[in-house]
């Protein structure tokens, strides 16, 4: 951490000058290629409500808890997360439901239970850090968990990344070549879970989602292959990231709003390149 520090502050820049800018720069550059890589899995996969419903969770994980006592609701966050994520893909696959009706009835029971056990205690403003969350306020202890969480989840992500697009595409297919699609599903849902929960309190469960979803739908509209659309993805979450931590500094903005705005910009272009594209101006696609 000393190296990265001595080498930002050189930067003419008046936010390198600051300690946890540089920190929160660092935590950006670990955290979005994995956003990435998971968001076109998210996508592909259909599943674009699933971390959303991942986030809102934690509504009832701080509410369990302050139930139980705890100083840090990060275990019952991360323990209920995953009850719901299997809940979810499990009640979907034995009712055969629609995945979206499923991931609302388990979003609306989460939020319900969440709201009870906090209005229980009175206990509404410990959940506040999770609704907006504070990327600024991230400590170096705390980018090494992330590092480490980067590390092991997006290696699994990077071995299994064909598997689990082969069962979103067809799941019939996949199992003719001897994949088990239940158990495919169960690791992409505990990478979804712990990704979206050890970065709830620094993005909030407001933007968590749209920090998955965006940069990938951005990077659909102009990618041709899967590969394209992998590097595509990583390349304008680095630059939303980057550009929303750096903007929120000059325009005194939340930096996960800022970060999610920018994406947003970058959406819109990727968009107009493909209407181009797709007029012929550059040749049919």
């Amino acid at each position: 951490m000393s190296l990265w520090h001595e080498l930002i502050s050189r930067l003419p820049f008046e936010w390198a000058q600051f300690g946890f800018m540089r920190t929160s720069l660092l935590a950006v550059l670990i955290v979005s290629p994995l956003f990435a890589v998971m968001g076109t899995l998210v996508v592909n996969n259909r599943m674009a409500f699933f971390s959303d419903a991942i986030g809102h969770a934690s509504l009832t994980g701080v509410g369990l808890g302050v139930l139980l006592g705890l100083a840090d609701p990060f275990w019952a966050l991360l323990g209920f997360g995953l009850v719901l994520g299997v809940g979810i893909i499990s009640l979907q696959r034995f009712t055969r439901s629609a995945m979206d009706t499923v991931i609302s009835l388990s979003m609306s029971f989460s939020i319900a239970l969440g709201v009870a056990l906090l209005a229980r205690g009175g206990n509404f403003n410990k959940f506040s850090g999770y609704l907006v969350g504070d990327l600024l306020s991230i400590t170096p202890r705390e980018v090494g968990q992330l590092l480490i969480t980067g590390v092991v989840v997006g290696g699994g992500l990077l071995l299994a990344y064909n598997r689990i697009l082969l069962v979103g595409i067809n799941e019939s297919l996949a199992r003719s070549r001897g994949l088990s699609a239940w158990w495919t599903q169960m690791f992409f849902c505990a990478a979804v879970v712990m990704v979206v929960v050890m970065n709830l309190s620094w993005v909030g469960l407001l933007i968590v989602n749209s920090m998955l979803i965006v940069p990938a739908a951005a990077a659909r509209n102009i990618a041709n292959d899967a590969r394209q659309y992998v590097l595509y993805a990583i390349g304008i979450a680095l630059f939303s990231g980057v550009a929303g931590l750096i903007g929120s500094y000059y325009w005194n903005t939340a930096t996960g709003a800022s970060i999610v705005l920018v994406a947003i910009g970058c959406f819109v272009v990727t968009l107009g390149i493909k209407a181009v594209q797709n007029t012929g101006f550059f040749g049919a696609r």
